[in-house]
């Protein structure tokens, strides 16, 4: 499925003034790397969000908001947010900085060692 544009130049536009983000290509979407860790991402029509298993319960609340799936199973640290969670710019930046504020607590993916 193609990502939504809009959607990513959105977030983009949200990250380009913070050093060490990275953008790439993985889930099927674009995912923003915020000092080598996934931050924030466009799945689709909906941002992906790492917000934290601790934070998970709260944010589930929001309209627009569900747990992301992966092959079935969930991901305890990950939401994903329809367009109805970001109706506002308001909402929409609420997300970018509720992952923003989760980052440096989350933990980088180990690096894989070069064939």
């Amino acid at each position: 499925m193609p990502i939504n544009e809009k959607l990513n130049d959105r977030v983009r536009e949200a990250l380009a003034e913070l050093p060490h983000v990275e953008e790439k290509y993985m889930f099927g979407g674009v995912c923003y790397m915020v000092n080598d860790k996934m931050c924030v991402g466009v799945v689709g029509d909906q941002l992906m969000c790492r917000v934290g298993e601790e934070n998970l319960e709260a944010v589930q609340e929001r309209p627009g908001c569900e747990q992301m799936q992966m092959n079935g199973r969930p991901m305890k640290a990950y939401v994903l947010v329809s367009e109805q969670g970001m109706l506002t710019n308001s909402d929409f930046h609420f997300w970018i900085d509720t992952c923003l504020a989760f980052n440096p607590h989350a933990k980088a993916a180990a690096k894989r060692k070069a064939k």
